[in-house]
């Protein structure tokens, strides 16, 4: 526990990738295969769900570190995180413990969840009687299912593939997919050519980045595919040695809970892997998120929801044929074959044909055509484009250069704040979650309408934390009531009725676009004016 604390600490204190990467080499250097298995786990973001309820972890800290409630709360009002407010409080320890990372997951963490009150109760007093203040703020943060630390999983493949000398690329592969961390998964992994027994491991997501630079940057049109973003589930479809998997791009196995598109991989042949995105759809047209969500989440489907939010498989992109990676190969001579596989459902399969779909290509001859084509992105339920350099390979993760995202413009409208929280971790001590509402017309009031953490300047955060502090009206537990004077510009990616808020109105992934200083609250749209846009997002 103390060499991870200490990986931890280093990982923290820099943001420079190349001491990220010489600290996660030095770590797996030292330490045996199975703690760096559990290492890996918990640094690529995995982590068992919550073995004890926050409740109680509050309780036992104040009680060994003899404090009121009042002044833990108050400690932690200014700390922002459980784990630290709990590893600050606690008294030094009596002992000190060499007990491996490994040990301390799988024979104290883990055994956790099935113990009674009284036996978690002495089992983490225990814990945190032998850890030191580092090692105490890393064992809250794994018993509380909250471990995160600032470094990406590219990153661990990158030290993982340095450390055994293997293609970073090969790393990300074998992350994918279910597996224990033991030691001998960690040999599997920095192996020169393991034998992988698992057949339903995915590949790594090639992801695209924004476009930000002007089109003609990119060069000739017609070195590039044009494709529309949908907004589903990313997903990959593979049948091996008889079997069907459906993976989600969060790595989740997701096949009983779309049992209409595992049944279009039982046609498919051995040795393929698709990659594609689980859409909504009904009468040739994809339907809006909001109806997938329905269905997210969900182990098994009812007969009533298979026929209330049918799904189809857009494929993409094909990446294994006959067993083989063809990753390599240009995506034109992919398509080639992806569209040959698609045509061979359609013929042998009529009745599942209408479940798989090619994804359509939006013809362009020059640069202006195809920026008038992404006009009609929201009309067919899409975000934008994809643009796909033509002898492009299929990558992994998100990299520049071949694939590119170029998203229509949020849509966006003036609200007023009317509701401030403190932040989190090192912004624990500013209000810096924001509640905004628009002005509802049938009572002359305004009306919550979305929530925002993100779009403020520092500086921006710190005018604003000033205002709140002096323009409190009520207290709401950590939740104060604001004067409504503060005019901010959201943006915002789709809305959907909902009877779940008090608006009428889902917002999907708003953030703040800038503080409009230009207007009085009284210059905020309204609920209507909100409304009117929906037409435009769920027609």
């Amino acid at each position: 526990m103390k060499a991870f604390a200490d990986l931890y600490v280093a990982l923290d204190e820099t943001t420079k990738t190349s001491q990220k990467v010489r600290a996660l080499v030095d770590y797996f250097g030292k330490v045996s295969p199975a703690d760096a298995a559990w290492a890996v786990y918990f640094l690529i973001g995995r982590k068992p769900r919550q073995v004890v309820p926050s409740a109680r972890l509050r309780a036992w800290a104040m009680e060994e570190a003899g404090i009121a409630p009042w002044l833990f709360q108050e400690s932690y009002d200014a700390v922002g995180d459980i784990a630290e407010t709990i590893a600050l409080l606690l008294p030094p320890p009596r002992e000190s413990s060499d007990l491996a990372l490994c040990r301390w997951v799988e024979d104290r963490l883990l055994p956790l969840r099935s113990m009674s009150e009284e036996a978690q109760h002495a089992a983490v007093v225990a814990a945190w009687r032998s850890l030191d203040q580092p090692q105490r703020f890393v064992w809250n943060k794994l018993i509380s299912g909250a471990f995160r630390v600032g470094v990406s999983q590219q990153l661990v493949t990158r030290a993982i593939g340095t450390f055994g000398k293997v293609d970073p690329a090969v790393v990300a592969h074998r992350l994918m997919g279910d597996w224990e961390p033991t030691t001998a998964f960690f040999g599997r992994l920095i192996a020169e050519d393991p034998a992988d027994a698992d057949i339903s491991r995915p590949y790594p997501f090639f992801l695209a980045y924004p476009l930000e630079d002007p089109l003609e940057s990119l060069g000739e049109i017609l070195d590039w595919q044009a494709e529309w973003k949908w907004d589903g589930i990313r997903s990959q479809l593979i049948r091996r040695a008889g079997q069907t998997f459906l993976w989600s791009r969060g790595e989740e196995l997701v096949t009983d809970s779309y049992p209409e598109l595992a049944a279009v991989g039982d046609c498919l042949p051995d040795g393929t892997a698709l990659d594609g995105e689980i859409l909504p759809f009904e009468e040739g047209r994809v339907l809006p998120f909001a109806m997938l969500q329905k269905r997210i989440g969900r182990k098994s489907v009812t007969k009533t929801i298979l026929a209330q939010v049918p799904v189809i498989l857009m494929a993409y992109d094909l990446i294994e044929v006959d067993g083989a990676d063809i990753r390599g190969e240009p995506l034109t001579e992919r398509r080639q074959r992806l569209a040959n596989l698609v045509a061979g459902v359609e013929r042998d399969q009529p009745v599942l044909a209408h479940r798989i779909r090619l994804s359509p290509t939006v013809p362009a001859t020059t640069w202006p055509e195809l920026a008038t084509a992404r006009t009609t992105s929201r009309e067919r339920e899409a975000e934008g484009l994809m643009l796909k350099r033509r002898d492009s390979a299929y990558g992994v993760g998100r990299r520049r250069g071949d694939w590119w995202k170029w998203k229509v413009q949020p849509l966006t409208i003036d609200a007023v704040l009317i509701l401030a929280a403190r932040g989190s971790g090192k912004r624990a001590s500013l209000y810096t979650d924001y509640t905004f509402g628009v002005w509802d017309p049938a009572t002359g009031g305004l009306v919550p309408i979305a929530k925002a953490y993100s779009g403020l300047t520092d500086e921006e955060i710190r005018k604003v934390d000033a205002f709140v502090r002096r323009n409190m009206i009520e207290k709401f537990g950590p939740v104060r009531t604001v004067k409504p004077e503060l005019v901010f510009e959201l943006a915002f990616e789709g809305l959907n009725r909902s009877t779940r808020h008090k608006s009428g109105i889902a917002v999907r992934f708003p953030r703040i676009l800038r503080w409009r200083t230009d207007k009085t609250a009284a210059e905020a749209d309204s609920l209507e004016t909100v409304r009117a846009l929906l037409p435009a997002v769920t027609s």
